[in-house]
């Protein structure tokens, strides 16, 4: 053929290509399912210069901004897609004081070496888009120190300019708002030192640069801010300054030591205010001090409010409008609790104000069984002395009334987490009857949801536990629900097993625990609610009960680290596979025994990292077998492949829900990669055909469980990597 015959016929394979690869998209409503916080909110910064405007940040779910008219939270990152999922955790944020559009995050969750690098996500119009600068290092969003700083700060007088402390690869700054990075080559090799305190051994983090404070009365409006501070977690010499925009630095003279710094405030007068640990937190601090620092007569002066008990500092405020007006916190304090302090004459003096305060529990009740620790970042609205916020572990609370301290009367407290779900879902079921969705939450135990808009107590207690790890129902008797989890006091359930028999109502212990393990791991109930299987943490067997363990078997050939299922239709089978290796194995004889499942499926699934693996909500002795970086197959527990689904080369997560009118398969839904476009899809024919329901707003970095409802077409449910849970309708349809 000549030339141009090939480039027609490469034209056509490429437009038929495209076709092919074409999905139909369906508009599709995403809404959080109700919780409220949840998760750790590391950060808050109120913009100095517009009433209302604030932002949050937290260690996995991304940054969000105040809707004061909506008095409500909204998600800024919800955009970020599984490949950068990393970029969830938030290790600073930081606004431009002389524009109130431009904000930005300094997104990175871990150092690791399988993490992704880091980037400075920066917008111009308050979060609704961001720009993307990549980062020659990692962050750590969720690793220790992520509630000290802000290490991430734009220059009061000429907003190109920033400066971004990192954990191990020393000071960067840019001079074209965030676009480019240059590495301020001056600054202590201090910076890069990992923390070798006995707390951290086990994780000998760098923590590096926690915050940079910028001196607005050195300079000018559209020149260099000359002087500034930053902060570095050592119990070394730690604060440095330079007074020629950056390009030097010196340590400032007469700072206390043997303490690591993790917040620096400015006071209206030029005073600043600094909280240190011993610790970085918020793992452990066990001790620690606020301190004064006047710059213009060199003075430190030690103001920690208690004076003759060791405790960790973890954040210190001060009123934008009045410099005598402080508020600190207790940090790791939990015997018997973190206390909250207020000062109006510059920490000469104190006031708790817990004592003198009341917690309305009543937009999430379950927080009326927490109590605020983990108080890492406290803000004073610029425009309102008595609106004040603090976040904690689960959520942020804030107070309208902050001087009744003074006025004798009493301090209210609401959560104010509307909009804002951090949580993450080890577990998800959609039973057939009963609640639509029940999940095993990690740090929260774990709810029935009888209503998605209204967060709603965890499962009633006891047992309550600390993480909700497993969670399952029986088929044929969906009433019949098992859970399992780690052990919280003082609740005092010894057992981290439980089951229900009215739809997680109310629940009650397992007998006994297997004889080795560490409770927890993954538990599954066969469909007629007989037999649980359950393959604890740490444990070299999986176990079988028929009496909610009161005694127990060991399952022959099985060993440890397995996931554990229950066929949905047959009673007798039972299904384990590995996680890491994608290993299947099978049972036929209620979880006594099981053998490896060879043939194609088997064979086909080893190597596979990140296994994912369901039974068939239609078919005794099938499975649906996928792994994030490979394809997705149905098979039956011989071996054999029945269905490969064309087009999926990654599977993040899949479920099942409510068959379309007039078919005989259930709807299929599928967060991966289909003919390599990540997304959200659904098949109402068997994998025939796929459409889109997802959209460029609504990626929720990666889906690690999704079930659909099979009561209500359409519907499916999710859980993200720290957005919490959602779940999707589509727009034509309207569910009560």
């Amino acid at each position: 053929m000549r030339p141009g015959w090939k480039a027609a016929l490469a034209l056509c394979a490429l437009a038929f290509a495209l076709a092919a690869n074409a999905q139909e998209a369906v508009p599709y409503r995403y809404a959080g399912v109700r919780i409220g916080g949840g998760g750790f909110v590391s950060g808050l910064a109120f913009h100095p210069r517009e009433k209302g405007l604030y932002y949050a940040r937290t260690d996995v779910g991304g940054a969000y901004r105040w809707d004061d008219a909506a008095k409500r939270w909204v998600s800024l990152t919800d955009w970020i897609e599984a490949k950068d999922e990393n970029l969830l955790g938030i290790d600073s944020l930081a606004v431009d004081p002389s524009d109130a559009g431009r904000v930005y995050l300094a997104a990175g969750t871990y150092t690791t070496p399988q993490a992704g690098q880091a980037a400075v996500l920066r917008s111009a119009d308050r979060g609704k888009h961001f720009e993307r600068a990549d980062l020659p290092f990692k962050l750590g969003g969720n690793e220790l120190g992520r509630g000290n700083g802000e290490r991430l700060a734009v220059d009061p007088h000429d907003g190109r300019v920033l400066f971004l402390g990192s954990r191990d690869s020393g000071l960067w700054r840019s001079q074209d708002y965030g676009a480019h990075w240059s590495k301020v080559e001056s600054f202590p090799a201090v910076a890069t030192s990992p923390s070798a305190s006995a707390e951290n051994k086990w994780r000998r983090q760098a923590i590096g640069i926690v915050f940079v404070v910028f001196e607005p009365a050195s300079g000018k409006p559209g020149r260099p801010t000359p002087t500034l501070y930053a902060g570095v977690s050592t119990q070394q010499a730690s604060l440095f300054r330079s007074d020629d925009a950056g390009r030097s630095w010196q340590p400032v003279a007469g700072q206390p030591t043997g303490l690591r710094p993790n917040h620096m405030v400015r006071g209206g007068d030029g005073t600043y205010y600094l909280s240190y640990g011993d610790e970085p937190g918020p793992d452990a601090m066990s001790d620690g001090a606020v301190w004064k620092f006047e710059p213009a007569t060199a003075r430190w002066t030690r103001i920690t409010p208690w004076k003759d008990q060791p405790s960790g500092w973890g954040a210190v405020a001060v009123d934008p409008r009045d410099p005598k007006v402080l508020i600190t916190a207790t940090f790791a304090h939990y015997a018997p609790k973190d206390e909250l302090f207020r000062s109006t004459d510059g920490g000469a003096h104190w006031a708790p104000v817990f004592p003198r305060s009341e917690f309305d529990h009543g937009n999430a009740t379950w927080t009326r069984d927490h109590t605020p620790h983990w108080l890492a970042s406290i803000e004073i609205d610029p425009y309102d002395p008595d609106h004040v916020l603090f976040v904690t572990g689960y959520g942020i609370w804030a107070s309208r009334d902050m001087r009744n301290v003074e006025r004798g009367g009493t301090v209210h407290w609401s959560f104010q987490d509307e909009g804002l779900e951090e949580t993450v879902a080890l577990g998800l079921i959609s039973p057939p009857e009963g609640a639509h969705l029940l999940s095993a939450i990690g740090d929260l135990d774990g709810y029935r949801h009888d209503e998605l808009d209204t967060a709603q107590l965890q499962f009633a207690a006891p047992p309550r536990y600390a993480n909700g790890e497993s969670i399952d129902f029986a088929q044929a008797k969906p009433a019949l629900i098992v859970r399992s989890g780690f052990l919280r006091k003082p609740f005092g359930a010894a057992i981290r097993a439980a089951w229900s028999e009215d739809g997680g109502r109310q629940w009650r212990a397992f007998a006994s625990e297997p004889p080795e393990g560490e409770g927890a791991g993954s538990i599954a109930i066969a469909a007629d609610g007989g037999v649980v299987v359950w393959a604890p943490r740490h444990a070299q067997h999986v176990y079988l009960t028929q009496d909610f363990g009161k005694s127990w078997t060991v399952a022959d050939g099985l060993g440890t680290g397995l996931r554990m299922l229950a066929d949905r239709v047959d009673a007798k089978r039972f299904y384990a596979y590995d996680r890491m290796s994608g290993a299947l194995y099978a049972s036929r004889d209620g979880g006594a025994h099981f053998a490896p499942i060879g043939g194609e499926l088997g064979d086909s699934s080893h190597g596979r990292a990140q296994t994912r693996v369901q039974a068939a909500p239609d078919e005794a002795g099938v499975l649906y077998v996928g792994s994030r970086e490979g394809e997705w197959l149905r098979g039956d527990d011989t071996g054999r492949v029945l269905k490969r689904f064309d087009g999926v080369t990654g599977v993040d997560a899949f479920g099942f829900g409510k068959a379309a009118p007039g078919s005989p398969k259930p709807a299929l839904f599928l967060a991966g990669r289909l003919h390599g476009a990540q997304g959200i899809f659904r098949s109402l024919d068997d994998g025939k055909s796929w459409q889109r329901i997802d959209d460029a707003e609504h990626r929720y970095g990666r889906i690690s469980q999704l079930v659909g409802d099979p009561r209500m077409f359409g519907r499916l449910y999710f859980a993200t990597s720290g957005r919490g849970i959602f779940y999707a309708d589509p727009a034509s349809e309207v569910h009560p």
